[in-house]
Order: structure tokens, then sequence, then C-alpha cells
């Protein structure tokens, strides 16, 4: 306990120092202890067991929908949206970026919350709040709801791994500290005093997504499944593809049969195989949950307000840019994670239509494109016939920053409706009207920048290589 209280001091005095509320300082300490204990966070194999005949959102019929329907009045939408697209040279809110018809991720999202009729709230970090409330401004129709726009996420220090104190990194003062997770939401809805707000406001209900996924909007027939089955946490999962192997999955508890999320970094070195191994877990967390806001209230209550998730250690340089700069511990909990603390949580099974998340320039791209469409109730889904997106791969060299990728590809960029893959190597301009069909790499493979004619069709098998 001695040795606690004097380790931790630097850490809960440096957070106090930014104003940073008290539960958030008690819950970076919950996690600390354990960090001072040995702990990893790790799950093992021996631990858990794969997950199998879950609910299926593409069969629940009629009636949730109808439920779903009569349940909107009490139901908000949350968006997390601290994200600030740093991996596309971002220094602003991702959300910001224009994704459709001219109108950026928050403007759909406003949009699809009007036309649902739900209240909006986003949980924005210090550096997104500011030009992210701004843009809500010219959608007066969210505040006639009296709610709160917006709550903060926390901020912790990183912890410098050899000496357990917060990191000193006098060359970017703003890199020693890091959010604690999207897992943060739930203390956060307490010190912001939006969750006990939404609870007088007579709000039993709230779907939480990603800001960057414009695919998780909110579906009246899941609605009505979560509120008919009375669960108090439910996760959308959907099937894993190889390109989901090193995401998170989902696991059952062979101690008590409870569900679990499992993250990479908790996951043994040794047992990465099996982690991967998509076909012995099946689903991966898309990170959009459904909560029942009284039971988020008991439970809160019930433990002071101090909800212990799972830790998940990330081992890193100070600065993410210098692999050589001081090893740091940044003690993080995802959102997910608290299917294990709520009794009687539950996942579905949701298509793929519902993740569309904009991580990197390639993900733009195809939500840019026709591939997704923007329907009258600003809900953005597949292209007929598709039953995921289109895989993009473009050379990083040349697309991996947003100024460099948007100068090649102007606009929406290319047609991919009909577009399973589309593999872009070198110094490539796409301009107006090129269409791209079925599996197709395009490689320049000269010396120069090379610009393709509008109008070009791009075809499986074309195997299209060019001298720049």
């Amino acid at each position: 306990m001695t040795e606690f209280i004097i380790k931790f001091a630097p850490l809960a005095e440096r957070m106090r120092a930014v104003g940073m509320p008290e539960l958030a300082i008690e819950t970076l300490g919950l996690y600390f202890r354990r960090l001072l204990a040995g702990a990893t966070g790790e799950v093992s194999e021996s631990e858990i067991e794969p997950v199998s005949g879950l609910a299926d959102a593409e069969t629940l019929g009629v009636e949730p929908a109808e439920i779903g329907r009569q349940a909107l009045s009490q139901t908000v939408l949350i968006k997390l949206n601290g994200g600030l697209g740093t991996s596309m040279g971002l220094e602003r809110a991702k959300s910001l970026l224009v994704v459709k018809k001219g109108l950026t991720f928050l403007d759909i999202i406003a949009r699809q919350a009007l036309a649902a009729g739900v209240p909006l709230l986003l949980m924005n970090s210090f550096a997104t709040r500011r030009d992210s409330l701004a843009l809500l401004d010219k959608y007066p129709g969210l505040a006639a709801f009296g709610l709160p726009r917006d709550f903060l996420q926390h901020k912790i220090p990183k912890i410098c791994r050899k000496t357990l104190r917060p990191v000193n990194y006098p060359e970017a003062p703003e890199l020693e500290w890091c959010p604690p997770g999207h897992g943060d939401i739930y203390p956060a809805l307490v010190t912001s005093g939006v969750l006990a707000a939404l609870r007088r406001a007579g709000y039993r209900y709230a779907f939480v997504s990603n800001a960057d996924n414009l695919g998780a909007v909110l579906e009246p027939a899941i609605l009505g499944h979560f509120v008919s089955r009375e669960v108090p946490f439910m996760m959308e999962v959907a099937d894993r593809t190889p390109a989901d192997r090193k995401g998170g999955h989902l696991a059952r508890r062979l101690s008590d049969g409870g569900l679990l999320l499992r993250e990479a970094a908790q996951c043994p070195a040794a047992e990465q195989a099996a982690f991967q191994d998509i076909e012995r877990y099946r689903y991966f967390n898309t990170n959009s949950l459904w909560l029942d806001l009284l039971a988020l209230e008991e439970i809160m209550a019930a433990c002071d307000n101090l909800l212990e998730l799972p830790l998940i250690c990330n081992r890193k340089p100070v600065d993410p840019c210098d692999a050589l700069s001081t090893p740091v511990f940044q003690l993080e909990t995802a959102m997910g994670a608290a299917i294990e603390v709520f009794a009687g949580a539950q996942a579905l099974r949701v298509s793929r239509s519902r993740f569309a998340p904009v991580k990197t320039t390639e993900d733009l791209l195809a939500v840019r494109s026709d591939a997704y469409r923007l329907n009258d109730d600003f809900t953005v889904t597949l292209a007929p016939g598709f039953s995921r997106g289109p895989q993009v791969t473009l050379d990083p060299d040349f697309y991996r920053l947003l100024g460099d990728f948007e100068r090649r590809f102007p606009g929406a960029g290319p047609s991919l409706s009909a577009c399973q893959s589309l593999k872009v190597k070198g110094d490539i301009t796409f301009t107006s009207g090129i269409t791209v069909c079925g599996q197709v790499a395009v490689a320049n493979r000269g010396p120069e920048p090379l610009t393709l004619p509008a109008g070009l069709i791009l075809a499986a098998g074309s195997g299209k290589e060019f001298e720049g």
C-alpha cells in the first residue's frame, strides 16, 4: 500500500495540475496498482473458448423493428469523436473530413440523428472539441433536445517504463499525455454529468459507435432486439476475415461462461497463431455497442463509479514517430471489454455493411466512392451486390498522407461499385470518370508521375502496368 501511494502520487499530481477530475485519477490508480503487481492484462488460451450460436441481425424479423421504433424516444446516439487522423497526417478531428457529396462525417451523423429524431452526443477529446462543436452549430435542431452536445474524454500521463513516473518529453510536452482508451466512456459519462442528465430526461438506451464508421447507424430492428431481450449491454460483432486476424475477437470465459473481448495486446506472444485463427475465433468487435443507461447507472453506483475493466498495457515509445524515444506504458481499457462486467451481456452478429471505419486513405477512397451510397435518410449503405466494401491497397509512398492522396484522387475518385479490390503501386493520378471492375492491380514502373486518362475502364485481369 505504501509503495502504491508513493509511486502513484506524481501521476495523480500531474493529473490534478491540468484539472482532471478525481474519478479519472482514481480510475488510473486502479490500473496503476495492477501494473505494480505485475499484471500484464494477458488472457491465455487455457482460460477461454470460441463463441458460436449468436443471434443474427439479418434474421430478426418485423416485430423487433416495431419495438425499436417505439423505443426511439428513449434512445440517444453517442459517437466517439476523439480521433485526429494522425495516420493520415491530420491535425484536427478526422470526422471533419469531407466524405460524401460535400458532407463531412459529422454532417452526415448530425443529419442521421435528426432524421431518426434522437439526440446526438459526441465524446470529444481536448483536441477535437472546439472544431467539432463549431460544425454542429449548423444544426440547431440538435439543441431542441435540451441535452449537452458533448462530453470530454479524460487524459492520463504516459508512464516511463524505467522509473514508473510520469514521462518528461520537453521536445513535445503534449506527447507526455495519452487517452485512457475508449473504455474511458463510462467514467467520463459520470464526471461530465451527462449520464445523470440523460436519466433525468428519461433516456434509457444508448447506441455508441465510432464517428469514422458511417456504417454504424441506429437500426430500429437492432434496438428492438436489445430492448425486448432486456439485456444491459450488447456488442455488435461481425465475421472475421483474413484482414481482421490481428484485431480483437470475441470469446467465452471457461470459468463462468461469460463473454469477453480479447485484444491483440492481451494475447501471450506464444499464442498469436491461435489468436489470429479466424476459423476458431469467428467474430470481431465492431466497436458498436448498445447500453441500457439504467443498468449502467446502477452498476456505476454499485462500484462507487470505479468500473474496473480488463487492463491493456501498451508498450510504446513516448514519441510514436521516434522508436528511440523514451519507452513508456500507456494504461488503456476498451469500451467493449465491459461485456465482462455487465451480468447478462450479449453479442449480436451483424452484416459487414455496418462496419466501414476510415482509418487510412485506403478506407477513405472506398467510402467516398460509389461502392457506398448516401441515402435520403443519410444512412450510408453498400451498393447492391456487395457484402463488404472493396479492398483498396495504395502505395504508402504516394498516398498515405491526405494531401498527397487528394492530389492523386481528386473528387470522389474512380467508380468502385463493380470493384472487389484495387491495388495501386507507384505515382499515379486518377482523373475523373475512371471505372474499376473486379480485382485490379495498377502499377507505374517508371520514374515519372503518371496521369490516367478520363473515362478509362480498368477491368479484372488487365494487369495494367505503365512506364511513367
